[in-house]
């Protein structure tokens, strides 16, 4: 097993660097590689239970938080929506406004695509983006989520005409990372026992940077 690349650790939770192209969990029984089962590994070496918060997409990179009780679990989960979670992407074209907050709300397709809805019959998403920096071609974003939907960023900035880089999913027509240009890289939680702001940082991939001015 690949060493985990740990932010932080205490006796009940654990925040976990996770690279791209690795599933945070299986949604199905399939024997296959997920971070999970490397964070499962990992605790049960410590007689240490482990039980997820939240997910990544597989392609996404980034901060992962797990707990190690159940209750710790449940409190961090009904609060989630209330915590700072903030992204760096690279995206194409060039977004209309330099930063906005884009309201909407996202259905799903029967083969698991997710879209911008006409009307309310979706699951509200709220998503705040920022432009660090642009060239020619693309611009570097910064975006924080007010909501947990699935691919929830993806396909807001799809939606605005300006989807990921690498997301050919999302209409992307550009792979010039090899991989998704999104990054979660900032998070920060109430720590449920003592009430403490809790701050996690994971630096956005160099690559990313390629390319923008200073």
């Amino acid at each position: 097993m690949k060493k985990l690349d740990i932010i932080y650790e205490d006796k009940n939770i654990l925040v976990i660097n996770k690279p791209a192209k690795l599933l945070t969990i299986a949604d199905n029984k399939e024997r296959v590689k997920t971070l999970y089962h490397e964070v499962r590994e990992y605790l049960h070496k410590k007689n240490q239970k482990v039980f997820i918060v939240h997910r990544l997409d597989k392609d996404t990179s980034g901060i992962i938080l797990f707990c190690k009780n159940e209750k710790i679990k449940r409190l961090l989960q009904d609060n989630w929506n209330s915590y700072y979670r903030e992204y760096i992407a690279v995206v194409e074209g060039h977004l209309k406004n330099k930063k906005g907050t884009i309201k909407c709300y996202l259905n799903e397709t029967k083969t698991n695509q997710v879209y911008v809805a006409n009307n309310k019959e979706g699951k509200l998403a709220i998503t705040e983006y920022e432009v660090i920096n642009y060239n020619k071609t693309n611009s570097l974003v910064k975006i924080v989520i007010k909501t947990g939907r699935k691919n929830q960023i993806r396909a807001t900035m799809s939606f605005l005409g300006n989807p990921i880089i690498g997301d050919k999913k999302y209409n992307s027509k550009q792979n010039i990372f090899n991989r998704l240009a999104l990054h979660h890289t900032k998070l920060e939680i109430i720590n449920p026992i003592n009430k403490k702001v809790l701050t996690f940082y994971s630096e956005p991939p160099k690559i990313f940077f390629t390319g923008f001015n200073k």
